[in-house]
């Protein structure tokens, strides 16, 4: 029986790289006798956290293109045509049944030249605005697995499959668990805040724990916070006994597991993992993205009752008032953990397989 070979391309963020991984992981899991490769952008994230979890990747000189002046979009064009020639190379090397993308402009290249040379495609579009490179490809792609309705907006409306996000196994049986906070050298007695900044971390979301530390430890709450790689050098020196700061997490579950209260940017990705683990949550939109979509999916879930949103333009007036809403209030910390959870789609990886599959 010949062997199922794909090829795999996202990244940038972790928006995009988690979702790819989560596929791959499902698809290897279910076959044996697979053959994956990943093909990323050089100096991306993703050239550093695929390989860690056991796959082959290679990256392309590519770039997204600036939508401010700056010098880099003169080397757009160049650096297009070679990664599509590498692409070409990569692909008659590899010979893969199929290609997928998670968006990123990683991932443009290669499923570009996949698509001209007829092979099976398919994109998954994360967000309810979908991004350039998955509205450019989505035009010549076999399927398109999203997790929002109304992409038809901007989508072949024929090719959309309503799926959800695929997230990683081992986040949909968190329970909070004292073990886990000993992981971190917690009091395992003690309440944990998590803070999570999104894959590159928040440098709004550092400055407001920074300057609200001392109120959160008043409150008898350890803090366990992701600051972002940018920013470690800034704030690693405020760690103590009682506030554990680290640039990255690589193992989501122990920091899910541990927490007991999170404050996270609200990316859809983000916000797929939170509604599977179900914890208290304070969302803070990022207002730094293309149509604003965290805002739109914060306030999805702010009028459902499922988490707290505060805008980052009222974090200095909102913060103190509803973070004491949040840990003081029983019945509400319930009754967000409830709604929160009717947002999950725990089995959006395995029908993105059954996609796939479809299309071997």
């Amino acid at each position: 029986m010949k062997q199922f070979r794909l090829i795999i391309s996202g990244g940038g963020t972790g928006g995009h790289i988690y979702p790819a991984l989560a596929i791959a992981k499902g698809l290897r899991k279910k076959y044996s006798d697979i053959n994956i490769l990943f093909v990323g952008a050089i100096g991306k994230m993703e050239m550093e956290k695929v390989p860690k979890e056991g796959f082959k990747i290679i990256g392309l000189w590519i770039s997204g293109f600036k939508r401010s002046l700056s010098i880099q979009n003169l080397l757009f064009p160049i650096k297009t045509i070679f990664s599509i020639i590498h692409s070409l190379r990569i692909i008659k090397k590899f010979k893969p049944d199929i290609v997928i993308g998670t968006g990123g402009f990683a991932s443009g290249p290669i499923l570009k030249v996949a698509q001209l040379l007829g092979l099976p495609t398919l994109i998954q579009e994360q967000n309810s605005y979908p991004g350039v490179t998955n509205r450019i490809l989505s035009k010549n792609a076999n399927r398109i697995c999203v997790a929002y309705q109304g992409l038809e907006r901007y989508l072949p409306k024929k090719k959309i499959i309503i799926t959800g996000n695929p997230i990683r196994e081992n986040l949909t049986k968190i329970k909070i668990g004292s073990k886990a906070k000993l992981l971190f050298g917690f009091n395992p007695k003690m309440k944990i805040l998590v803070i999570i900044g999104g894959s590159l971390g928040s440098k709004r979301i550092n400055q407001l724990i920074e300057k609200q530390k001392e109120f959160i430890l008043k409150s008898g709450i350890q803090i366990l916070w992701q600051c972002g790689s940018l920013y470690y050098s800034e704030y690693k020196n405020l760690e103590s006994k009682e506030i554990v700061i680290r640039p990255y997490f690589d193992k989501m579950e122990n920091v899910y597991a541990a927490a007991d209260f999170i404050i996270s940017r609200a990316g859809a990705v983000s916000i797929s993992e939170l509604s599977c683990v179900g914890k208290p949550l304070i969302l803070i939109p990022s207002p730094n993205v293309t149509a604003n979509h965290q805002l739109k999916n914060a306030k999805a879930l702010s009028k459902a009752n499922a988490a707290i949103m505060i805008r980052e333009s009222e974090l200095d007036k909102e913060f103190n008032k509803k973070f004491s809403l949040l840990i003081s209030n029983i019945s509400k910390q319930k009754q967000l953990k409830n709604n929160l959870k009717k947002f999950a789609k725990p089995f959006a990886t395995d029908e993105i397989i059954n996609q796939i599959i479809e299309l071997k």
